[in-house]
């Protein structure tokens, strides 16, 4: 593509034509402000935060004005920066102003624009405001359109990455408000719940709804036994809320601090992982050998389990009867280990740490007590453990390096990749392969599902037979890759599919990154290596060798699909209408 030269702050840059200047500037290592910016999907200059000087004293916002040759620009001229300051100081005169006790205080790209803008949180316009309610209706989320301002980025993430597209800006002019179609509340329509609308909001207008008061109160309850499990995704973010580059894994002190915070015990959700693929593997060689229903699909990611259920109702036959690791893990913490440590199941407080808003929605799902309690009690994203770490006064850098708990801390490093798209897929077929050949593998990595590609395919034969796969994150790329399922343009015989663009790494529940850090690194990519980086680390890589798991089938499930392990970790599904919760 032919290059384009401008001058930027006086400087000649090359550009390819049709850059925006927004994205020629950061070639030449200038970062203009937006707030309303995403890449590919949001692209429609709503907040005017991004406008530069163009020639000669033009105005134009960055994001979307495209470069042409000789074009001067300036980005930070005392009529940019007043412009700049006035249009902060608009927005702040219709936004809720309590900063304080805002739970993206410190951590809002409107107030850090502020702060570096001169803009004082009470030097605004002063006039009307939009009236606003709270959205307290979905299970997981708050919706608070007192602070919203209006970016549309969370209608973005919702219609064209997710496809789903159940919150938009509604009326017009001064009393736009974001909602759902027909003011129905969010828990009205069919929200799946996968939080990524939160994961791109820059202010405090969406929030996830937190369990940490109940759980506190729990850990101070002399008579409930408290436990926590931590997903493997978690280690590869929690780090990011204090200070740590992305891509640091923070699993020792992650461990330390939950210590620290009061739980008894301290678990793995990869113990969970592990015997997600022993059942799953099971399932899928049972429904191969036996003319069961096919391709078999994952059912780890609860957002895309109630995609499924709403959009897809024909195809749940095809999902796999397992549970999710964390519901799996409940079950087991509330029948195996309760016996093991002599306690009731009801005296059991079942916490677990999730990258994901949709865990908030499973753990209230039907068919998710096998014990005759909730599998799991409360599930915590990423971010609410980092706040109520900080909120204990824990110094998080300081601590030590700790281990998880065993038996049920004891996980491989199969389990660990579940965190990445294709790591479901590549964990089930270093067992189901073992499994089908009898022979031990030279090597476990199955390199063709791995990257944050949205759609994988690959061809693998076993024993003779050519086993077709497919993985999909995003649920965008779900619903491409199920068309194509569905109209006969592909045949597979297991799929993959995660709810969040990237899998569970980039979830609705991972710290939060501004907007120009998801414009310009890719978080998935990073988050993933930590985790692919501790599977080649790992002395054990296959579910089937750990262990703990070998016990707990010889000890007390039996074998895979059996009877106890049917009534203990598996699960059923319905068929949702479109608006139906």
């Amino acid at each position: 593509m032919e290059n384009i030269t401008i001058k930027i702050n006086g400087m000649d840059v090359s550009a390819p034509a049709g850059s925006t200047i927004l994205e020629a500037a950061r070639l030449a290592h200038v970062e203009i402000p937006t707030l309303c910016f995403l890449k590919d999907i949001n692209e429609i200059a709503a907040c005017r935060i991004c406008t530069v000087e163009v020639g000669g004293g033009k105005l134009a916002p960055a994001c979307v004005y495209p470069i042409n040759p000789g074009m001067e620009v300036k980005t930070n001229t005392p009529k940019v920066r007043d412009y700049r300051k006035k249009t902060l100081q608009l927005i702040l005169s219709n936004h809720d102003r309590s900063c304080l006790s805002c739970v993206r205080s410190g951590e809002c790209e409107l107030q850090t624009m502020c702060k570096e803008m001169g803009v004082d949180m009470e030097d605004y316009y002063d006039g009307a405001k939009t009236p606003s309610e709270l959205d307290e209706s979905a299970v997981h989320m708050v919706r608070d359109n007192s602070k919203c301002i209006l970016c549309r980025r969370c209608t973005a993430v919702c219609e064209k990455t997710q496809e789903i597209g159940v919150i938009g800006p509604n009326d017009r002019g001064f009393a736009t408000f974001i909602g759902s179609p027909f003011d129905m509340g969010l828990g009205e329509t069919s929200c799946v719940s996968c939080g990524q609308c939160i994961a791109v909001c820059p202010t405090g207008a969406l929030y996830e709804k937190s369990n940490a008061t109940e759980i506190l109160a729990a850990i101070a309850d002399p008579t409930k036994h408290v436990v926590v499990q931590t997903a493997p995704s978690v280690r590869a973010g929690l780090g990011e809320e204090f200070g740590y580059p992305i891509g640091t894994n923070t699993e020792g002190q992650m461990v330390a601090a939950l210590r620290r915070l009061g739980f008894d015990r301290v678990f793995d959700t990869n113990f969970g992982a592990d015997l997600t693929i022993m059942e799953e593997a099971h399932e899928f060689l049972h429904r191969v050998q036996n003319g069961g229903v096919l391709p078999l699909i994952t059912s780890c990611s609860p957002g895309w389990v109630k995609y499924c259920e709403h959009y897809f109702p024909d195809m749940t036959e095809n999902l796999s009867s397992c549970k999710s690791p964390q519901q799996m893990f409940g079950a087991v913490v509330k029948s195996y280990y309760a016996e093991k440590m002599d306690l009731k199941p009801e005296d059991i407080v079942s916490v677990s740490v999730m990258p994901c808003t949709a865990k908030k929605f499973e753990v209230g799902r039907d068919d998710q007590d096998a014990n005759g309690v909730p599998d799991v009690d409360y599930s915590l994203t990423t971010r609410e453990l980092a706040r109520m770490i900080k909120q204990a006064g824990i110094r998080f850098t300081n601590l030590p390096e700790e281990d998880f708990d065993t038996p049920l801390g004891l996980g491989t490093g199969a389990a660990t990749i579940f965190g990445a798209t294709g790591g479901v897929m590549e964990a089930a077929l270093r067992t189901a392969v073992e499994t089908l050949t009898g022979e031990e593998l030279e090597k476990p990595d199955f390199v063709d599902v791995r990257g944050t590609e949205g759609i994988k395919e690959a061809t693998y034969n076993v024993a003779g037979m050519d086993v077709k796969v497919a993985v999909a994150s995003g649920l965008g790329n779900a619903r491409e890759l199920l068309n194509r399922v569905k109209s006969g343009a592909a045949d597979y015989h297991f799929i993959e599919i995660m709810g969040c663009p990237g899998g569970c790494v980039n979830g609705g529940g991972m710290p939060q990154q501004p907007g120009y850090i998801r414009n310009t690194v890719d978080l998935k990519a990073l988050r993933a290596k930590v985790l692919y980086d501790d599977d080649a680390g790992k002395a054990i890589r296959k579910s089937h060798e750990n262990p703990a798991i070998k016990e707990l089938y010889e000890t007390y499930l039996g074998t895979p699909g059996s009877e106890k392990s049917h009534h203990l970790l598996h699960t059923t599904y319905v068929k949702r209408r479109i608006n139906e919760i």
